[in-house]
């Protein structure tokens, strides 16, 4: 409601515009604000940049669209206006705008958009390398990827989940060399993951006292390009025992993938992709290597086959950036990584467009900043980890802990703390920007105060608490009672609740979570001030009844809202 009552405004401010000054201004809607206090007016329209395109002074110019706003008989929704420093506040009727967002507000799909009918997304995330523990970096990608698909599906696009699987490279020339040289086929059964990465943080050590190795280590990823039996079968081995291994994460997070193709399953394709190349005269041959040399725009060269004619992650992304189109031919197509492969993407995504590739402008690159542990970037050769299958098992644990002491004699206790300590992990990494490095510590992630899931998912439990104590027939269709829902606090709840839509579409067209998961928060604690203020089940006739359909209003919303970060949100905590 929130959108259409903003458009509404816009429109009718662009026609007291045209009517005071003969000049249409088509962006009027996009200046609009939503004032922090409610006494600043329902919406705020800064006069300042519309004042420099009409040449006029933007007190003057508030003034006056303010005069003719309050003497005009075509107000709709509009109440009065002020003007102020500048500023034109806007303050609507509130019985009207109160049963129009509470009408919405209700309705199954409220929040819903059928902008991406028929548009495909295809969202690359996850991704995790092979033969390496899910760390907290990849639990970063993981987390982000499983939001923003769910806000674009809420937005009604079909969007495909693709893990693109770190499942081939030089990486396994080095574990190769590494299980040769320091492990066995027992201690690899016996150790599964935490062996194959034992070796892989040795082999980085030793390759300092010993370059030999590392020729040696390209040498057998060579011979997996060149389909050697031996190195393939080692290569499908360290590959069965990670996916067990990430397997268990993605059930933990209650997350799955359309497509699990990983890096391998392109590889097949390069050859094709530089013979497109030369054929298109945009291969060059530089020390050996094949290249597309993208000097006119200011980047090092897109490198396509190495010396030894094996692949590399340039040919691979574009070779699975051409399948991907082929197959699903999509609308967008999102990459969810760190922010250290910006120049990576930007290099894919001008090689496949100089190829004459128009769909290449429909390539983004999603960055994210580092997660940063005790001051220092997560690293897998230096051995400075976090695991995230650890770090959400200790999650759970802390939250079954408060639990105990809080509410011994709560029902399904353990399915609860899994609810409240995967949402713990998950509200920390996306309530704030992407792109800022996340600093994780315990007492950060696992606090239950303040800005946190736990207290947002508390605030939808103790809602969902007072609607059961209520009977069924006080909740009636709020047509009638929206005269008991005038006073301040229950108003700037239902402004909050009618901004449910806008928050989606920022969050969305900003693939920024983060706008979301604050909105979520302010709305928990708009209805706390409600809660406090406001009698609900005790409340006379009239005032309980619109309430209660207040309190489900806000549950609901809650409820979707954290669902759509990839939270559940427990019945009883």
């Amino acid at each position: 409601m929130g959108i259409k009552m903003k458009k509404t405004i816009g429109e009718l401010l662009e026609k007291e515009v045209r009517n005071l000054y003969g000049i249409s201004i088509s962006k009027i809607e996009r200046m609009i604000e939503i004032p922090q206090e409610g006494n600043m007016g329902d919406f705020s329209l800064p006069c300042f940049r519309l004042a420099k395109e009409l040449k006029k002074n933007p007190k003057l110019l508030a003034e006056e669209i303010k005069e003719s706003l309050n003497g005009s008989n075509e107000t709709g929704y509009i109440s009065r206006a002020e003007a102020v420093n500048g500023y034109l506040n806007i303050f609507l009727i509130r019985e009207l705008y109160i049963d129009s967002i509470m009408q919405k507000a209700l309705e199954k799909d409220y929040g819903s958009s059928d902008i991406g009918t028929g548009k495909i997304i295809c969202m690359d995330y996850s991704s995790p390398n092979i033969a390496k523990n899910f760390h907290v970096g990849h639990l970063r990608t993981t987390i982000i990827g499983n939001s923003l698909y769910k806000l674009y599906t809420k937005r009604g696009y079909s969007v495909v989940r693709i893990n693109h699987l770190g499942d081939w490279g030089t990486q396994f020339g080095k574990l190769i060399v590494a299980y040769k040289n320091w492990s066995s086929k027992e201690l690899v059964e016996e150790g599964g993951i935490a062996e194959l990465l034992r070796i892989y943080i040795k082999f980085d050590a030793e390759v300092q006292k010993d370059s030999a190795l590392q020729e040696e280590a390209r040498a057998w990823f060579a011979k997996m390009e060149q389909a050697d039996e031996e190195a393939l079968v080692f290569w499908k081995w360290f590959k069965e025992i990670s996916l067990k291994e990430f397997d268990r994460v993605y059930k933990l997070l209650n997350i799955e993938f359309d497509s699990c193709h990983g890096e391998s399953f392109y590889m097949d394709k390069v050859p094709a992709l530089a013979e497109e190349l030369k054929e298109k005269h945009l291969l060059t041959e530089s020390d050996g290597a094949n290249i597309v040399n993208l000097d006119q725009y200011n980047m090092p060269p897109c490198l396509i086959t190495k010396k030894d004619g094996s692949s590399i992650y340039h040919s691979r992304d574009m070779a699975a950036a051409i399948y991907r189109k082929k197959t699903y031919d999509f609308t967008q197509c999102l990459y969810v990584t760190g922010a250290e492969q910006k120049l990576h993407f930007a290099q894919v995504f001008k090689a496949l467009e100089v190829m004459g590739y128009e769909w290449a402008k429909d390539m983004y690159h999603i960055p994210y900043g580092l997660v940063i542990m005790e001051g220092k970037k997560v690293s897998t050769r230096k051995g400075n980890i976090l695991y995230a299958e650890d770090i959400l098992k200790e999650a759970i644990s802390r939250a079954l802990t408060a639990i105990e002491e809080k509410n011994p004699e709560l029902r399904e206790k353990e399915e609860t703390a899994k609810k409240i300590g995967i949402g713990a992990v998950i509200y920390h990494d996306l309530v704030n920007q992407l792109i800022k490095d996340v600093n994780f510590s315990w007492e950060e992630v696992l606090n239950f105060d303040g800005m946190t899931a736990p207290y947002i998912q508390y605030t939808c439990a103790r809602a969902g608490s007072i609607l059961k104590k209520a009977d069924t027939k006080d909740i009636q269709e709020l047509k009638s009672n929206t005269e008991y829902l005038k006073d301040n606090i229950s108003y700037e709840l239902i402004k909050l609740v009618g901004h449910y839509p806008d928050a989606i579409k920022e969050a969305a067209e900003k693939y920024e979570p983060s706008v979301l998961a604050r909105y979520v928060y302010n709305l928990a604690v708009q209805f706390n001030k409600f809660y406090q203020e406001c009698r609900i089940l005790t409340a006379e006739e009239g005032y309980k009844e619109a309430r209660l359909l207040l309190c489900k209003a806000v549950q609901k919303i809650i409820a979707d809202a954290m669902s759509l970060l990839g939270i559940e949100c427990p019945e009883e905590m």
